[in-house]
């Protein structure tokens, strides 16, 4: 691999930063606590021991579905390997990355925490496979689509309701680190009637209205950009432990560097070097020229590997369609004494009566259903349960041993 190259902050930046903190310099453009809003906001008053974010945070850790990051993959599913990351992994890269930059930028680090640490906790089993896989049932069933980032937000806003801030859930909506940007610049006079309308616009317009999505503060925009930053090099670390590149394949950004380390210290230090003080996020054009291209070469090498993608469109997705209709049929019959009642009706209607004496989950759209169970899965679980609804299935995964083909990289 090539020789890690790292950048530094000027040393006109670096003493700037030094003489505004020894001043007390307070970003203007920060989201304070005192801003915070909830749909509820008689409830989940913060104190000096829980302000307001650190609020949401640990509402979102201590949900079911936290757990379940743990098992749910990021790029590569058919791996037996602990060294593979999982999206337990991701999101705490994202927190770390992102609270290191929104420190020096003097941003609120417990609001970029809640927006890093929920912005997955929708994905559905088998990355971005079983997310396009999902999308496409549900939309020939309802003409409606299924992105990750609006079902976390579903998640939090509805099947749990913990009254989650609306400046977490603006960021986890708006965090889609599919859209590469030089300028992130907040739109701030957001309430919740513009954000129900965005939600449901992604619903109906898919991903014509996801790259519309624009975060309402500074700390989302960097969440947003370093969900990018944390799996650029991270995945192809992974590529290298899973054999799907060779351990020596050198890839070609310049200004960033080629390697996880490299990408997150040059993309960090060009953030804060173009954004300190500003009202937006900038990159500098260079950087921005390799982000892009980092990505293209991602794409080419990784994500469209034809080893990887045969099993997700030969068994995942036909997996997928044979669960998904079973389950459909169990809800539209009322099958109180099926699996889809026993492990997800049932949960989800007790959770939400806790907080809502009136709610009746069932009243709900039964597609809609199905997919709130199928997205809440982790791989092994989906894997599990298929075998157990279709025992004599033609459709099954072949994992590839930890031990087959390992490598370690240090």
């Amino acid at each position: 691999m090539a020789k890690l190259k790292y950048d530094k902050l000027s040393t006109n930046l670096q003493e700037k930063i030094k003489s505004d903190r020894k001043n007390g310099w307070i970003n203007p453009y920060r989201c304070d606590n005192d801003n915070c809003i909830r749909r509820k906001p008689n409830h989940d008053i913060p104190n000096l021991w829980r302000p307001a974010f650190v609020r949401d945070t640990e509402k979102i850790v201590h949900l079911p579905l936290y757990n379940r990051y743990a098992d749910k993959t990021q790029v590569f599913s058919f791996h037996n390997n602990d060294d593979i990351t999982r999206r337990a992994l991701h999101v705490q890269l994202v927190s770390r990355i992102a609270r290191n930059i929104g420190s020096v930028l003097g941003l609120n680090l417990d609001l970029i925490e809640a927006i890093a640490l929920g912005h997955d906790i929708g994905h559905a089993p088998f990355g971005h496979a079983g997310e396009r896989f999902l999308s496409e049932i549900l939309y020939k069933e309802t003409g409606r689509y299924f992105n990750h980032n609006v079902h976390s937000v579903r998640v939090l806003d509805d099947l749990f309701r913990r009254n989650i801030s609306l400046q977490t859930l603006d960021g986890i909506l708006c965090h889609n680190g599919e859209f590469e940007q030089q300028e992130y610049r907040p739109i701030y006079a957001k309430g919740f009637d513009d954000f129900d309308k965005q939600v449901e616009s992604c619903y109906i317009d898919g991903n014509s209205a996801i790259k519309t999505l624009v975060p309402s503060t500074l700390e989302a925009c960097v969440v947003r950009i370093c969900d990018m930053i944390a799996y650029l090099g991270k995945d192809r670390q992974d590529a290298r432990t899973a054999r799907i590149i060779d351990y020596n394949y050198k890839f070609n950004t310049d200004k960033l560097g080629t390697e996880n380390a490299s990408i997150i210290n040059n993309m960090t230090v060009d953030i804060i070097e173009n954004s300190y003080g500003k009202d937006c996020i900038l990159l500098s054009e260079a950087a921005y020229n390799d982000l892009k291209k980092a990505k293209k070469e991602n794409y080419e090498v990784i994500y469209k590997n034809k080893s990887i993608n045969k099993q997700y469109e030969e068994i995942i997705r036909p997996m997928f369609v044979e669960m998904y209709y079973v389950l459909l049929d169990d809800v539209k019959k009322d099958k109180t004494d099926s699996i889809i009642f026993k492990h997800h009706i049932n949960f989800i209607s007790n959770s939400l009566k806790y907080y809502d004496a009136e709610a009746n989950y069932l009243s709900e759209e039964p597609n809609q259903i199905v997919v709130d169970y199928i997205a809440s899965m982790t791989d092994d679980y989906f894997v599990a349960l298929h075998k157990l609804m279709f025992p004599d299935s033609q459709y099954h995964i072949e994992y590839k041993s930890y031990f087959e083909g390992f490598i370690c990289e240090v």
